[in-house]
This record gives structure tokens, C-alpha cells and sequence, in this order.
């Protein structure tokens, strides 16, 4: 599995917008063959700081994903609410699931 997990720093007072806007435009992504699913995150410690994690059944689909037409169209959506940001890439080794999960 490959997961990616996105920083955005969000311009002060547009956080409702940016989860009306992330929410209202998710099927991009959770529709696309090779997403396994995302999650939207609000940093505890940080204000207008959230956090987007997915993860996808391999690099090469994500790849392709994220140079198509739709992910740039979902992108240029976010991109007014935010002041900056970061991706960051991983593989995953080893997974354990709780025993409630």
C-alpha cells in the first residue's frame, strides 16, 4: 500500500469552506480504481492546520493520478484556502489492526 499525507495550512476563518469544499469534491479521489480511501484531519495543536491522508494500492497509480486533469481540477478547488502546504510519500511495511477495528 502507499499512503500519501498532505499538510495545508489554511488561510484564518476559511476552515468551514475548506471542509465544505474537501467533502463536496472527495469522490475525485475515493472513485478513482486505486484509492483505498482518504481521511480529512484538524490539527489539535496548530490553528487552520489540516492534514489529508490516503492511500492508494501502489505509487505508480497515485502517480498517474496526480498528473491527470481531475486532480489538477480538485487541487485548483483547495488552492484559495490555503497559504502553504507540504506532501509527504510513504510505503507501508507492516499494518496492525486493533481488535476493534
Amino acid at each position: 500500500m502507499f499512503r500519501v499525507l498532505l499538510r495545508f495550512e489554511l488561510n484564518p476563518g476559511m476552515e468551514k469552506g475548506f471542509e465544505d469544499t474537501w467533502l463536496s469534491i472527495g469522490n475525485v479521489i475515493t472513485d478513482h480504481p486505486a484509492n483505498l480511501g482518504q481521511w480529512l484531519l484538524r490539527s489539535s495543536d496548530e490553528e487552520s492546520v489540516y492534514y489529508v491522508v490516503s492511500d492508494w494500492v501502489d505509487e505508480k497509480r497515485f502517480r498517474e493520478f496526480e498528473h491527470s486533469d481531475e486532480h489538477v481540477q480538485h487541487r485548483t478547488k483547495l488552492h484559495p484556502y490555503r497559504r502553504g502546504g507540504a506532501m509527504y510519500t510513504m510505503n507501508v511495511v507492516h499494518e496492525l489492526v486493533g481488535t476493534r477495528g
